[in-house]
């Protein structure tokens, strides 16, 4: 589904890829691990057209979607990419349940749909009774798993999350995780995600562990 073809990146004289090469499939759970550096969180937004390449091919269904302009990228990865964040990125002055709404107002779709939709993710959540509270009335875990509905609100093709339970205590870091794999189990749902949870890593499908700008070691469940 998604491939990356001999992808370089520079800042400034500082290379951080040196030549990646990676087959994403869809349904697959894989995680990147490595020493801090490595540039496991470059190659997550490269693969997720947050930044651009220097050389290299990004391919989604055998489209290269890293020379795309400007605007179709923003609609592409609207469309067929969700993200979560160590930190949410919530914005504070909307509740849960608008938060969760908004790629979908974005993308255009109709606003009754959408609403009924992120109800229905935060319900699947067990934030039913929390999708009208604000940011900073939720808990951690509440507020990562408001993250993971707005990332789902536009039935994305794969998920992105860049130390998704970094910010979490070891139950809600748990919780998180099994969320992950029951998505993957019920919509098969792809996922993508750089930690130094060694627990999340090992239950990924591959562990992808990279050093010094490459993957250099490749483990599969």
């Amino acid at each position: 589904m998604l491939q990356v073809v001999n992808v370089h990146k520079k800042y400034g004289s500082l290379e951080v890829l040196k030549g990646i090469d990676l087959l994403i499939n869809a349904g697959e759970v894989v995680s990147i691990v490595g020493a801090s550096g490595a540039g496991k969180s470059t190659l997550l937004h490269i693969l997720g057209t947050l930044d651009s390449t220097d050389t290299g091919e990004v391919l989604f269904d055998g489209k290269n979607i890293s020379r795309m302009n400007a605007t179709d990228l923003a609609r592409f990865r609207n469309k067929h990419i969700g993200f979560i964040f160590q930190f949410h990125n919530l914005l504070p002055e909307f509740t849960a349940l608008e938060n969760a709404s908004l790629p979908g107002y974005l993308a255009g779709r109709p606003e009754r749909e959408v609403r009924e939709q992120a109800a229905n993710l935060l319900g699947m959540l067990n934030l039913a009774h929390r999708m009208h509270h604000k940011p900073s009335e939720l808990s951690g875990g509440e507020q990562q798993r408001t993250a993971v509905a707005r990332a789902l609100i536009n039935s994305p093709r794969i998920i992105f999350a860049d130390e998704p339970s970094g910010n979490l205590d070891s139950h809600n870091a748990q919780e998180l995780h099994e969320i992950f794999f029951r998505l993957r189990s019920e919509f098969n749902q792809t996922f993508v995600i750089v930690t130094h949870n060694e627990q999340l890593a090992t239950m990924a499908d591959r562990t992808l562990v990279m050093k010094d700008g490459l993957i250099v070691q490749e483990a599969v469940k």
